[in-house]
């Protein structure tokens, strides 16, 4: 498979989409990003990479952070993680304030704000240093140690986190929150923040691609069927409101973030993240979509 003549093909191919959608201009400090940049790049299990255009350049990761946090908590806390989460899709908003108060402060599933919030409560409980061990596990899976948060940008998220304050309160009044709500939002935040290449993203998304290796990083243990079930939960309420329709087009577990980026793994085979800023109306990125769905219809590789 010329993974690489495929991939100049699709961006080729993409162009017609390249000024449809805006970035998060909601969240101050996405909005001075430069919306026209496009990035995507492939690691394989055989330890191959292929990349086109800004690959090593830099950007928010926001919700694809929640995929890092489920891994650790998955690994601290095992089936109780449960308890606190569903693994439903749901249907609603990622921000949606009245499903969790009519489901008593117990958020659908993990890639929600709410579940991602109580995800950060649950790493400030686990951990001794979780705004270190965050970013160290982040490191070691994608081999870089100079990938950081961007304080500016958590700063900008918290001065028009409303919402997000909201979701907590609720959260905190169901008794799904154990620590101070301000702490809990400064990390949510701050996971929120961290940035990451393309290269950096596909490269740490091959631990979630590859089950046949044990998942062992920065102390953090995971089964193989843990792995396996995490690609499910990404597959079924990874991309917002518009998981069925990635699962209809591309057919591979993902994960999107309002930064522009998208990851997603075919299993024992490849990950592969794009990024673009460009977002449509549920939030994902336009050219990233697209360029996932032709390299799916393409390479005729994906998990259906």
């Amino acid at each position: 498979m010329n993974y690489q003549e495929i991939l100049t093909h699709i961006y080729e191919e993409i162009q017609p989409f390249a000024k449809e959608g805006k970035q998060a201009d909601y969240i101050p400090a996405l909005a001075k990003v430069d919306p026209d940049q496009f990035g995507i790049c492939i690691h394989t299990i055989d330890g191959e990479t292929f990349a086109l255009q800004k690959a090593e350049t830099r950007f928010s990761i926001q919700s694809i952070s929640k995929v890092f946090a489920l891994a650790m908590c998955l690994g601290l806390e095992g089936d109780e993680l449960w308890k606190r989460m569903g693994k439903e899709p749901s249907g609603t908003a990622f921000n949606s304030l009245i499903q969790l108060e009519e489901e008593h402060g117990i958020p659908r599933n993990p890639f929600i704000n709410a579940g991602a919030i109580v995800m950060a409560d649950i790493l400030l409980t686990r951990l001794q240093y979780p705004r270190k061990e965050f970013i160290t596990f982040i490191r070691t899976l994608c081999g870089s140690k100079t990938v950081n948060y961007n304080e500016e940008v958590a700063a900008s998220e918290r001065s028009q986190g409303y919402l997000n304050a909201a979701i907590a309160n609720m959260l905190k009044y169901h008794h799904n929150i154990d620590n101070d709500i301000e702490e809990v939002l400064h990390f949510y935040f701050q996971m929120c923040s961290v940035e990451m290449s393309c290269h950096e993203l596909s490269k740490a998304f091959l631990a979630f691609a590859n089950h046949k290796q044990p998942f062992d990083y920065a102390g953090i243990q995971l089964t193989s069927s843990q792995v396996k079930r995490m690609n499910a939960i990404m597959q079924t309420c990874g991309f917002y409101d518009e998981a069925g329709e990635f699962s209809y087009l591309v057919g591979l577990p993902g994960k999107s973030g309002v930064g522009g980026g998208i990851v997603a793994i075919y299993p024992s085979r490849y990950s592969v993240a794009v990024w673009s800023p460009r977002l449509n109306s549920k939030g994902n990125s336009v050219m990233g979509m697209k360029a996932l769905e032709l390299l799916t219809t393409e390479t005729k590789e994906s998990i259906f």
